[in-house]
């Protein structure tokens, strides 16, 4: 009689071994960025040189527009203040995804101003 073989499939630890709805992961917690318990909040991903980016995206997005923040550096919480904020200048939709502010249409002059305007080194990337 043959042992039976094992499914190459099922991990022995018992852990996750593939899922595509986690996304990005807090460095300090392993945890989803919107599952973070950490005590010092998710850290934000920063450009090296400090300078905050407003780029405008189109990919994924069937040709509409988004205008990018990134590089600020807050925690999850802050970041949403911030985006609704900012949403309300523009008079536009968003959201805040992988730590980056995504408001609907180009707002990069509009927005490089206002966070200027509060403290930040803002400069328009891209084209």
């Amino acid at each position: 009689m043959k042992t039976p073989r094992k499914d190459p499939r099922i991990a022995d630890g018992g852990g996750i071994v593939y899922s595509t709805g986690v996304g990005e992961r807090c460095p300090n917690c392993l945890r989803a960025v919107a599952d973070c318990v950490c005590k010092k909040g998710t850290p934000g991903k920063t450009s090296s040189d400090g300078v905050v980016r407003v780029s405008r995206e189109t990919q994924g997005r069937k040709g509409k527009g988004v205008t990018v923040v990134s590089g600020l550096g807050l925690a999850a919480n802050e970041l949403a203040t911030l985006a609704t904020e900012l949403k309300k200048k523009c008079g536009s939709g968003g959201g805040v995804e992988n730590g980056r502010i995504e408001i609907q249409g180009d707002h990069r002059d509009r927005l490089v101003e206002e966070l200027t305007r509060r403290g930040w080194q803002a400069k328009r990337a891209g084209g």
